[in-house]
């Protein structure tokens, strides 16, 4: 589903953010990618959705050489995976139904379907009944929740939450963990980049850890 092979990411002054990167993430699995600050964790994620390119190397997505896209390809490539933020990135003069939904009309959906996947969305996330709401009515917490149905409403194969619960409290921290783990239950690649050991110790999942841009751990029940 997810594969990095042998990929180098340099800037300048010779920087290497990355180095021989060799990562598989299967379809359906729940991982964890955590490191220090600088460890190469951003740079990570931005070539898999190529708001970067590798120096060398190949990242394949669903088994498809993403290097090679041509730029028309890429808005495609973004519809596979669905991103989490820390700081949310909301629109905050639209609702929690226009925020959810927006990545539907972009792609121009029935009235039907968007119905049908702000319903299922909400509920996944346990936000029904406050569709009209806007984000500044509702908690961190549920703010974290409306950006993770607004991940989630095209279907994606792939979810990515960079830092999800790193302005939350530790109840509502768990909360979001739950819902994520509960997507993944259903099919869904689960990729989490976090600082919150004590999560991911708990969880006893896939972690793969960073540093100075090198893999220097990658166990299947691993720790941090």
């Amino acid at each position: 589903m997810i594969e990095f092979i042998g990929v180098n990411k340099k800037y300048s002054h010779d920087v290497s953010a990355l180095d021989n990167i060799n990562v598989r993430i299967e379809k359906g699995e729940f991982a964890f990618l955590v490191g220090p600050s600088g460890s190469g964790k951003s740079t990570f994620l931005k070539l898999m959705i190529k708001e970067e390119e590798p120096t060398n190397g190949k990242i394949l997505i669903d088994n498809k050489d993403i290097t090679r896209l041509k730029q028309k390809e890429i808005p495609f490539l973004r519809r596979k995976i669905g991103f989490v933020f820390q700081d949310f990135r909301l629109l905050y003069d639209r609702t929690v139904s226009e925020n959810i939904t927006f990545a539907l009309r972009v792609i121009e959906a029935s009235d039907r379907e968007i119905k049908a996947q702000l319903k299922n969305a909400l509920e996944m996330v346990g936000l029904s009944g406050k569709e009209e709401y806007y984000p500044n009515q509702l908690s961190g917490g549920e703010q974290q929740r409306v950006a993770l149905a607004r991940a989630l409403v095209t279907k994606p194969p792939i979810i990515i939450a960079d830092e999800p619960t790193g302005n939350l409290d530790p109840a509502t921290a768990d909360e979001i963990f739950k819902t994520l783990l509960e997507i993944n239950s259903r099919g869904t690649t689960v990729l989490v980049v976090t600082h919150a050991k004590d999560i991911v110790n708990s969880l006893n999942k896939r972690v793969i850890a960073l540093d100075h841009g090198k893999v220097i751990k990658d166990e299947q029940r691993g720790g941090y």
